[in-house]
């Protein structure tokens, strides 16, 4: 079969309150999962991040076994909480020494280090002053980010400003399953949005003047559609239903963050509620916002299938017994053929897989070892449409697996499974799956055979 191209870049990803644990350690400070996670009812199972996977403290195990399994990037994020625990500027080095011992354990390892800066663990304390519904807080991110861009020029290249604002803004603001739990009205919402718009254009400003060199993305997720057949009207109906706005589900859209911030507009939301929250947005705000990335990361899990109908579009209904992943995601591979080349269509940047993966009832089988059938499967599939893709001129440079290893799954706790390294939460210890050995085949051929 035809293989993905020499120089594309096979990597793993991880965030830090998912993974680190010991979040207060060595003076840095609470996230506002450090709260959330402790508040009764928030978390299955009462579980929190306080330890995770102790990647605090074995980090160098991680490594290591990136190393064996030879990918050559490593997507991992920053708690903004353990460099700058009052999102004042009050730099805490040890902090910053932690991804000091990351990044060039990374480098000598012949990794590339790629630095999400912020996944979710917004500081306390900036949460205590307002959060993400002040505008203070988009320019402390921006202050965060050149921070770390001075800190770290010469060996990280590569940043993503934020990851998936939609999920900040859905899951945190909107529903409150996510920290930090509220449920705002449709206008703070949007305030909140807005304002991680306008740190993503803050921070890449800052990191370009800190590392002119610097590669700058922001990595984005939302609703993205598949053909049923291969006709034009079933293409087209698929590319316009990927980019359509339902006004209760606004914000789970590329469009609604990538939109303003490539192409220096808002989707058209003409005669919605949405329409005199946009013309709010002063002319500062949007130039702000407007600052396209070098790069895009697409975090793409599952998708929907669409044809044509009376209306432009109708979804097709899933069968009985679609099959679906342990979280109950469905598993439709296409999503990341057609749904990868709309976006590339829509935003002419290169672009990264930067998310991928599935949740699987793992578990310690009587050999020791974790066979995970059910992901390679899942892999093979989603990386032969990845690969289609590709083949017909999508700018994909690289893919990043989530996760590396089993980890917090937020809201979910520790029940659900990742990873491609097995995480015995008793013991800390490593165990790589069948599907660790399955990527590496991966790698070296850059063929995705099952």
């Amino acid at each position: 079969m035809t293989k993905f191209p020499k120089d594309f870049l096979w990597g793993a990803a991880s965030s830090a309150y998912q993974i680190e644990g010991f979040s207060t350690a060595d003076g840095g400070g609470k996230s506002i999962w450090d709260t959330f996670s402790h508040t009764p009812g928030k978390v299955a199972n009462g579980d929190n991040g306080d330890i995770a996977c102790d990647a605090y403290h074995r980090w160098a195990e991680d490594i290591a076994l990136m190393k064996e399994l030879g990918v050559k990037a490593y997507r991992f994020s920053t708690s903004w909480a353990r460099v700058d625990p009052n999102a004042d500027g009050s730099w805490n080095m040890a902090g910053a020494a932690y991804y000091d011992k990351i990044v060039d354990a990374c480098l000598e390892a012949g990794i590339e280090p790629y630095m999400t800066l912020y996944h979710w663990e917004l500081p306390q304390a900036a949460e205590d002053r307002g959060g993400w519904q002040a505008e203070e807080t988009a320019y402390a991110f921006g202050r965060f980010a050149g921070f770390m861009a001075a800190h770290f020029r010469g060996r990280v290249k590569h940043y993503f400003t934020l990851n998936e604002p939609q999920c900040t803004t859905s899951l945190g603001y909107q529903q409150g399953v996510h920290a930090p739990g509220l449920k705002l009205s449709l206008k703070k919402q949007f305030r909140v949005h807005l304002h991680q718009m306008m740190a993503h254009g803050l921070a890449q400003r800052a990191i370009r003047q800190a590392d002119p060199e610097a590669i700058i993305g922001i990595a984005s997720t939302g609703n993205l559609c598949y053909p049923a057949t291969e006709t034009p009207a079933d293409i087209a109906a698929a590319r316009q239903a990927s980019f359509a706005t339902a006004e209760d589900n606004w914000i789970f859209t590329h469009q609604w963050l990538l939109d303003p911030i490539v192409l220096g507009k808002f989707p058209d939301c003409a005669g919605t509620a949405l329409e005199p929250l946009v013309k709010k947005v002063t002319p500062e705000q949007m130039a702000l916002i407007h600052t396209v990335p070098d790069i895009l990361g697409y975090n793409i899990y599952n998708g929907h299938e669409v044809k044509a109908g009376s209306q432009g579009f109708e979804f097709v209904p899933k069968y009985p017994g679609f099959p679906r992943t342990a979280l109950k995601w469905p598993v439709t591979p296409e999503v990341l053929d057609w749904g990868v080349r709309f976006l590339n269509e829509r935003y002419p940047l290169p672009c990264y897989i930067t998310e991928n993966g599935l949740s699987c009832n793992d578990r310690i089988y009587l050999d020791g070892q974790v066979h995970d059938v059910e992901r390679i499967d899942f892999l093979a599939r989603y990386l032969q449409c990845l690969r289609r893709a590709v083949e017909n001129g999508a700018d994909v440079r690289g893919y990043f697996h989530w996760a590396l290893t089993d980890n917090f799954e937020w809201h979910s706790g520790y029940t659900e499974r990742f990873g491609i390294v097995f995480i015995d939460y008793p013991t800390g210890r490593r165990i790589p799956k069948d599907s660790f050995r399955w990527y590496q085949t991966v790698i070296r051929s850059g063929c995705p055979d099952f």
